[in-house]
């Protein structure tokens, strides 16, 4: 049990957060055959569902479902170990041979989530006298695995090259440069030509995190770097995750053999913990094949993003400029965020807001995302309950 003043102290904190309107708070949410793949009950309450990272549609799927069920009741629910222990199955090999093969890259480990796939991937090829440049904008997990690292962390303003390459100056013994490729709660891509041309320039290894890419840009949904027109040979490493557009869980990293072997080696967040369940990599390898072969799927999510973007813009709603299924819209305040999300919720609409320090002070929003589960009516339906909310204009109240 925690000291006296220590419960006091957390006490304390707890409820400046609430004052601040920074206090999280968690909704129970459920899934069943007779709701739409895009529908919920949340709290008890069914909700159209707009803050799913689902972009596929494929997490309901009943083919991965039955990828999934079929494998568990051959092989068993778990792996039983570390991969290099008893815990890799030929499952996860399978899967890790075709990541490899859709990414381009020569080889793929897979994590159990896509902060340890980041926490393994740079703690283990960065070390202190290296230097690591990083978007402001990227992940939690890529800036704490750069910390974690050893290495000097310097941060560049937001998809600005010249200010990337500005944080390069100064010795090092190797340079990186890190960066998210979809932004995970801007929705914008990130300059990824100019930033390979700018690793070629200076010697530096091009780290890309494409958790909200993979299976939505690019050809086949091959992610951000085909998407930029770049081949697997521009980057060092690949970070992917499993439990987005692909509809399971996991992630993966890509790279070269080298890369790959020092990551058995030396990546402490793969070394020292249970593999995922074999069957969980049955189902993702069902996924991988249909979020290849199923085009409708990306061609839906675009014609929805522009018709939204397209009504808010009439409506005089305040959006990132982003093309991807993310779709922040600003408000005014943490406040009216909160306010924003608790009435589209009565109207049966979940939508997450997003407050600081998630994103920076001062740009508190509801993250929008599309599913190619959604129809169009659907968005019509989110654009009329958002015209109804003041706050979320420029100069409204909140």
């Amino acid at each position: 049990m925690a000291t006296p003043a220590t419960t006091e102290a957390l006490a304390r904190e707890l409820e400046r957060l609430e004052q601040a309107d920074l206090y999280r708070r968690r909704r129970v949410a459920a899934w069943s055959p007779e709701l739409r793949a895009a529908e919920l009950v949340v709290d008890g309450r069914r909700c159209l569902a707009f803050c799913s990272n689902d972009y596929l549609g494929l997490a309901h799927d009943p083919r991965l479902a039955e990828a999934l069920a079929g494998h568990a009741l051959a092989a068993g629910a778990g792996s039983g170990a570390a991969h290099l222990v008893t815990g890799h199955s030929p499952e996860h090999h399978a899967l890790e041979e075709e990541l490899a093969a859709f990414t381009g890259f020569p080889r793929a480990l897979l994590f159990s989530t896509g902060y340890m796939a980041n926490l393994g991937l740079l703690c283990a090829l960065a070390d202190r006298g290296d230097l690591v440049a990083e978007d402001r904008l990227n992940h939690a997990s890529l800036l704490d695995a750069s910390r974690l690292s050893g290495a000097r962390v310097r941060r560049y303003a937001h998809a600005d090259p010249a200010a990337a390459e500005r944080r390069l100056d100064g010795s090092a013994r190797r340079r990186f440069i890190v960066t998210d490729g979809v932004f995970s709660m801007d929705g914008d891509r990130a300059p990824l030509a100019a930033l390979a041309a700018l690793a070629r320039r200076h010697a530096a290894e091009l780290v890309v995190d494409d958790a909200h890419g993979l299976g939505v840009v690019g050809p086949e949904g091959r992610g951000s770097l085909a998407a930029a027109g770049l081949a697997p040979a521009d980057a060092t490493a690949l970070v992917g995750t499993l439990g987005k557009a692909f509809g399971t869980f996991g992630a993966f990293v890509a790279g070269s053999e080298t890369v790959i072997e020092t990551l058995l080696q030396r990546a402490r967040s793969y070394i020292y913990t249970t593999a995922p369940p074999p069957a969980l990599a049955a189902a993702t390898r069902r996924a991988l094949a249909l979020a290849r072969a199923e085009q409708w799927r990306r061609d839906r999510l675009a014609t929805l993003v522009g018709r939204f973007r397209a009504g808010a813009a009439a409506l005089g709603l305040r959006l990132a400029p982003s093309d991807t299924p993310i779709q922040p819209v600003l408000a005014s305040s943490a406040r009216a965020a909160l306010e924003a999300a608790e009435r589209l919720f009565a109207a049966g609409l979940w939508v997450t807001p997003i407050r600081p320090p998630t994103v920076p002070a001062g740009s508190a929003r509801l993250r929008v995302t599309f599913s190619a589960a959604h129809e169009e009516a659907d968005v019509d339906r989110l654009l009329a309950a958002l015209d109804g909310i003041p706050a979320l204009r420029p100069g409204g109240a909140a």
